[in-house]
């Protein structure tokens, strides 16, 4: 019944400023008997941001989701109840290999990869937000706040807007390469990717002229982004 005031705008890493609290959260150290944080925190960072998968989609894959061999992860019942298939990179895929030998070893397939506990049930929210928090803290990074971010789905984010820019430096056909990126993200719309269009354009000024004769008409105002 009441506002809640505007959507958060995006905060979009750098590359430097990206790989800190990577390596920050590779130099996690086991903290107790039967703990896996150490092993599946730098692993779930690294398939937000590499995938760009929300939260919730990386928190309730089950190893029967993660195909090892093809290296495609199956996202079930993602944001507006749709199903997708996310392929992933060859070597984010012999990073789960490795984690999956070692952390799920004659476990089923109903078994949550990314767990949380001994019980096998997935990892908690709140343990993903502190603990990045954390990293960034260590990174050198600092967070603005609630509200400000950066935020845990600001990698999605991120991911979207490196892979547009990528693609203008390589001289893509955006009017080809956006429905791949919409479909990826799980987007319902065009308006949702063409959003980070404007991100892009706007984060870039060097490749602005690009993006705007390319996809101009495209083109959004900025706002928040969920």
């Amino acid at each position: 019944m009441f506002p809640t005031g505007g959507r958060n705008i995006p905060y979009i890493f750098s590359d430097k400023e990206l790989a800190a609290p990577f390596s920050a959260a590779d130099q996690c150290h086991k903290q107790k008997t039967g703990s896996v944080r150490h092993l599946v925190m730098p692993l779930l960072f690294k398939i937000l941001y590499c995938c760009g998968i929300r939260l919730s989609e990386a928190t309730t894959l089950k190893r029967r989701h993660v195909d090892l061999r093809t290296g495609v992860l199956t996202i079930q019942s993602g944001k507006y109840n749709k199903d997708r298939l996310v392929p992933m990179a060859s070597d984010l895929t012999e990073e789960c290999k490795k984690f999956d030998a070692v952390v799920h070893s004659g476990a089923g397939t109903d078994t949550y990869f990314l767990r949380g506990r001994s019980d096998g049930q997935p990892i908690h929210r709140a343990t993903v937000y502190g603990n990045f928090r954390i990293f960034l803290w260590n990174a050198g990074i600092s967070h603005g706040g609630k509200g400000r971010g950066p935020r845990v789905h600001d990698l999605r984010h991120t991911f979207a807007v490196h892979c547009l820019r990528r693609w203008v430096e390589q001289g893509k056909d955006l009017s080809a390469y956006i429905p791949v990126l919409k479909t990826y993200l799980g987007h319902s719309s065009f308006h949702e990717t063409a959003y980070y269009l404007r991100l892009t354009a706007d984060l870039y000024p060097s490749i602005t002229k690009c993006v705007e004769q390319a996809m101009g008409q495209l083109l959004p105002p900025i706002g928040g982004l969920q």
